[in-house]
This record gives structure tokens, sequence and C-alpha cells, in this order.
């Protein structure tokens, strides 16, 4: 079995100091926390961005400047930028983050829309998908395949038919978001069935979900996604002080398991990026 990769989640767009004074918005907290998930064991991180107030923003210099900031704590993590950003934002300024210096190895790609609760809906049309594939395409980023439910991996499926989707695909199954596929062992082997030979996946689930989806995914060969994007919790009721503690709580699990943990380069030669 493959050795694990864990991304760490650090920051998100919508999670607040109010529910965890330990999720980083500044620079500084934001360098610092992806340094001290690097050196827990994670080989990815996914990159939200906020201003010092904590509002999600896709700027590009702000972009620049945690990414220059990561770098120099540890210049051989993966950092995945997201271009999904944060409700109500437009195309334009999602996709934002490919374009940092030195553009990213990898950056997430949204493949459907999703209904968020309430009003809220985070729209990606094939249109998007397509505009956001090609313009990855053309700078050599790797997309991570952003899945909430079974008929985003049939949208990446046709698209990697019409060419804009490219193999080996690496797919981030997120489950137990609402609007959703449920965090269930059944779901998730569903969701794993249905992807092509010679693909790689990462499981990240919501709350309390998180630690049992992750494990699972351990277990069947996939990889890991922790972190305050997703849950604030090292265990119920106990607050996480960091993300590292998260990362170091998969670490734990995977040796138990028998798998180790991936080196930087391991991970990039797992996910076909050398």
């Amino acid at each position: 079995m493959e050795k694990l990769i864990i991304t760490a989640a650090i920051c998100g767009a919508e999670v607040t100091k109010e529910l965890n004074p330990s999720v980083p918005y500044t620079v500084r907290e934001i360098g610092i926390e992806a340094e001290k998930s690097f050196l827990a064991g994670a080989r990815i991180i996914h990159l939200h961005v906020r201003e010092d107030d904590g509002t999600p923003t896709q700027d590009l210099k702000r972009f620049q400047a945690c990414v220059d900031e990561i770098k120099s704590r540890c210049p051989d993590v993966i950092i995945l930028p997201s271009t999904g950003g944060a409700i109500g934002m437009s195309n334009e300024e999602r996709i934002q983050p490919i374009f940092i210096d030195p553009q990213p190895e990898m950056a997430t790609l949204d493949m459907g829309t999703m209904n968020f609760g309430g009003d809220d809906i985070f729209v990606n049309t094939e249109n998007t998908i397509i505009s956001f594939a090609k313009e990855m395409n053309s700078r050599g980023i790797k997309p991570e395949l952003e899945c909430f439910d079974k008929g985003m991996i049939d949208m990446t499926l046709r698209l990697h038919k019409k060419g804009y989707i490219n193999k080996p695909m690496h797919f981030n199954f997120m489950m137990g978001v609402i609007g959703g596929i449920a965090a269930t062992q059944r779901d998730l082997l569903y969701l794993i069935n249905s992807i092509p030979k010679g693909s790689t996946y990462c499981v990240g689930a919501i709350g309390k979900h998180e630690f049992p989806m992750v494990t699972l995914s351990i277990e069947l060969g996939g990889h890991a996604r922790v972190g305050f994007e997703d849950n604030l919790y090292l265990s119920k009721g106990v607050l996480a002080k960091s993300n590292s503690e998260l990362v170091e709580k998969v670490v734990r699990i995977s040796k138990e398991l028998g798998r180790d943990i991936a080196s930087p380069s391991e991970a990039r030669k797992i996910l076909s990026l050398d």
C-alpha cells in the first residue's frame, strides 16, 4: 500500500476565532500553522487566505504573501491553493491564486454546484469548471478534483472524455457537508468504486465525521485531509490548539494501522507531480 499523504486544510473561508481562537487569519499566523502542520506530517497545505480581521479573500497579493511566508518556513511543502474561495465570489476572484509565483503544483477544482444550507449556494457551472480546468492545464497545474457527491465524479469523467481533465486524476472526497454525500462507510466505498483505475484520492469529512472517515480512507489505501476548515475539535468537547494536533492524530492512527507517512518527495511521486 502507498505511503499516506496528509493534507492540512488550515483555515478555510468560514470558520472563525470565535469558534476556535487558534484559527489563523494573519499572514504570520497562516505561516506558523502551515509550518507546524508540515513538521507534524502534513505534506500538502490546502490554502485559503483571510484578511487580518478574518474576512475571506482571493486577492492575489494576499495569497502571494501567505505563500511566501509558508515557503520561507517549509520550502518542501506542497501548497494547494483554493479556487473555490467563498460563497458569492466571482469566477475572476476565485481563479486568482493560480497566478502566484512560483506557480502552484496543484490547485483545487470544484466539480459541481452545492446547496450549503439555507439560501447559500456554491455555484460551479459546467462552463466554469471547463474554464478553470483549461487555465490549470495551460500552466501545468494538477487539479485536485473536489467532489462532494457522486454526480461530481460523473461530471469529472464526462469532462475527461472531452479532453479537459487529464489522467492520472486526484480526487478529494468531502463528506458530511450539507447538500452533499453522507459521511458513511457505504457512501465512501461507492465513491471509491466510481473513479478510474490509477486515480488517487483523499478523504475529508466535517466535524465529528472527520476522524472516522479519514481512518477508513487510510485502511482502504486512500489519503487523509484534516484541519480547521473541516473540524475544530481534537476529540469530543476538546478544541484543537493547532492544526498540527489534528495532523499528529492522523499520524498516530496511520502508524497503528501499519501505514507510513510519505515524505514530500514521495508525495510528489504518488501524485505524479515529479
